[in-house]
């Protein structure tokens, strides 16, 4: 027997393997598009994302690197349903499968709740929810108006309430569909239509329970600015208690439930009929205590009423008594005024003109007879107090200094001369002597120690 050949083996190392089975994942896939629950999410500093993807039955890593996450727009977190688009390789250092991910958005109720949010966002800027716009409800309206399905459970509670508390109210039901593709159209037309026809006083816009997908017409933005452009106050009561839509944040007023609507905009009969007997109580209790005091009244003033026969004798019997009293009067009045009379023309002598008139004409002739000689008296004074005077101004008179020879020298500009150095030779002098004045001219000036 011949011995054996040794065959020829192609022996791969384990990175040539992942390797391969790398490039050809690679090859192989495209972009795939992958939905699933987040669990494990790890992020690194490098701003990566690692985490796995799975669904009830597998599982697979994922990765996806800091230049594609900045473009996320929420926040994943473990529980987070995502629809992925990824390309399939393989981490080789552990020969893990892994998806590299490109993109990501939340996938399901996840989508809406980013949808709603961002909605929100923008009605609110808009104002369609401020409260200034929110009208008041009518506590007593004439008429109500039911905006929902004609078939729903929701239409049969709001039925039943209103019957209870309000039975004597109409209902105007507007119908629409509340779910689906027709729904959104439906309701903004049933909301106009309400507002055209102007039959009622209050809307409420209502329907049953459901997931977020089922009531999301009641976050569709033209239902929204419907609900804000309505003229009638509306009333949404959308789901149960925990389910909140836009609707409820532009409506004039929320309620948790359809039935909780309904007892919103309806008062309650019963009530009022308690309320009316009450009222109708307390009247009645001040009625009475009204009228029974107005018969105190009337009784005492029965009592004090006097016939008016009795009230003329009164009079008359008061007149008989004002006769008798009046001449006593006018005679006591009468000499009172007498009294008073004579007292004041005792006054009038003591006080009379005529004696002080005497007087004074006395005095008067007196006076007469002594003013010339008062008279004499007085111009001798003055004639001698002049006299005096007059010797007294010729003593000082520069007149009479000029009778006794001497002159006054003046400049040509009339100022007395009083020191000769002042006048140099040739000046022009005036000299005043007793009778007249002398105009010279000046041949020397001599000092004071050789005048003469």
């Amino acid at each position: 027997m011949q011995p054996m050949q040794p065959v020829s083996r192609d022996i791969l190392s384990v990175t040539r393997l992942t390797r391969a089975v790398r490039t050809l994942l690679e090859g192989h896939f495209g972009a795939v598009w992958v939905e699933g629950e987040i669990s494990n999410l790890a992020r690194p500093s490098s701003g990566h994302l690692y985490f796995t993807l799975k669904d009830p039955s597998a599982q697979v890593r994922c990765a996806m690197f800091r230049n594609r996450n900045a473009l996320l727009g929420f926040t994943p977190a473990n529980g987070s349903q995502v629809l992925i688009t990824a390309r399939v390789s393989m981490y080789e250092p552990r020969g893990e499968f892994q998806l590299l991910v490109e993109h990501m958005e939340p996938a399901g109720e996840g989508l809406l709740r980013l949808r709603f949010e961002a909605l929100k966002r923008s009605l609110a800027a808009a104002g369609l929810f401020a409260e200034e716009h929110k009208k008041p409800l009518p506590e007593h309206p004439r008429a109500i108006g039911v905006v929902t399905s004609p078939t729903g459970a929701a239409i049969r509670d709001i039925l039943q309430v209103l019957g209870r508390r309000a039975p004597g109210i109409p209902v105007v039901i507007y119908p629409s569909p509340v779910q689906g593709a027709a729904a959104v159209p439906g309701l903004v037309r049933a909301l106009e239509a309400a507002n055209h026809r102007a039959e009622v006083d209050v809307l409420i816009l209502a329907r049953g329970g459901g997931s977020l997908e089922d009531l999301w017409a009641f976050n569709e933005e033209a239902v929204v600015r419907a609900i804000f452009a309505s003229q009638l106050p509306v009333i949404t009561g959308v789901g149960h208690e925990i389910d909140f839509t836009l609707a409820d944040l532009v409506a004039d007023r929320r309620a948790p439930t359809p039935s909780a609507a309904a007892e919103l905009c309806a008062p309650d009969t019963r009530l009022l009929l308690r309320q009316l007997s009450q009222f109708e109580h307390r009247l009645k209790t001040r009625l009475r205590a009204t009228l029974a005091h107005a018969q105190l009244g009337l009784g005492g003033l029965s009592r004090r009423l006097v016939h008016p026969g009795r009230r003329i004798e009164q009079h008359q019997q008061r007149l008989d008594e004002i006769e008798r009293r009046l001449p006593r009067a006018v005679r006591s009045s009468l000499q009172n005024a007498q009294r008073r009379l004579a007292a004041a023309e005792a006054r009038l002598r003591v006080s009379s003109p005529v004696p002080r008139l005497a007087l004074a004409e006395q005095r008067l002739v007196l006076i007469r007879a002594g003013l010339p000689r008062t008279l004499a008296r007085h111009l001798l004074h003055l004639r001698s107090r002049i006299e005096g005077l007059g010797k007294t101004l010729a003593a000082v008179s520069p007149l009479a200094t000029l009778e006794r020879g001497y002159a006054i020298v003046t400049d040509d500009t009339g100022a007395i001369v009083r020191d000769a150095a002042a006048m140099p030779a040739g000046s022009k002098v005036d000299a005043r002597v007793a009778h007249g004045s002398l105009v010279c001219r000046v041949e020397e000036v001599r000092p004071e120690s050789q005048a003469p």
